[in-house]
């Protein structure tokens, strides 16, 4: 019992970190405003980029990025402390070998939740973009520089921030799918992709409207 309410507090706090509203608390010490009310509503690196400018923006993304590195870290630090405590046992037959794969998985769904859904905004928040390549990074760097360097170029090309982010998760669905990982990782990637992908669905619609707008522009949907 002791080791499934320690399990359940490790991954809260993965939960913890992604929900970490960066963009809101920017937006707020900055400027002293509700960022959520701006732009797009996003509590994202992009609307921050649109209301605060390319400085805070930056920040922003990289906290952002290295909440969900500090997730991934933390559970692979925690789970082997747990099983070491003399206090607790570990269910019969428990190889933390095998099922680690299994906890990063259940700890970056928990990271892109707490994102979405924080629960210091009343479960509302971002995309969880960048919260993922945070996370897909500390999982498995191959795949996370990877997904990485496809954002970078469709930002280059398309100046879209929500196009390139879209491409940098469907880049991470092929590089998972192509390169040797262990199946929770690839389940993690496929399953968070398409949720950020998802999370981006407004942004479909505009882009399909022709209304999207680039970075430096606003489109007047996304005007006060």
């Amino acid at each position: 019992m002791i080791f499934w309410m320690m399990s359940a507090v490790g991954l809260a706090v993965a939960y913890l970190f992604g929900s970490t509203p960066t963009g809101y608390l920017a937006g707020k010490l900055l400027k002293g405003i509700d960022i959520r009310q701006r732009g797009s509503k996003s509590i994202g690196a992009t609307n921050v980029l649109r209301t605060l400018g390319k400085w805070p923006a930056l920040a922003v993304f990289l906290v952002d990025v290295l909440k969900g590195v500090a997730a991934i870290l933390f559970v692979r630090w925690f789970y082997p402390w747990l099983c070491a405590l003399p206090s607790v046992t570990p269910p019969p037959n428990f190889d933390l070998q095998i099922w680690m794969p299994w906890i990063v998985c259940v700890a970056g769904l928990a990271v892109l939740l707490g994102h979405a859904r924080s629960i210091w905004l009343n479960f509302t928040g971002g995309k969880s973009a960048a919260a993922g390549l945070g996370v897909m990074l500390a999982m498995s760097w191959p795949v996370g520089l990877g997904a990485a360097a496809a954002f970078a170029l469709g930002l280059a090309i398309f100046r879209i921030a929500s196009l390139a982010s879209m491409l940098g998760a469907l880049s991470a669905i092929v590089l998972v799918c192509g390169l040797e990982q262990p199946l929770p990782y690839r389940l993690l990637v496929i399953a968070g992709s398409i949720y950020v992908i998802i999370r981006h669905r407004a942004n479909i619609r505009r882009l399909l409207a022709g209304t999207e707008p680039r970075l430096g522009q606003s489109s007047p949907e996304l005007k006060l």
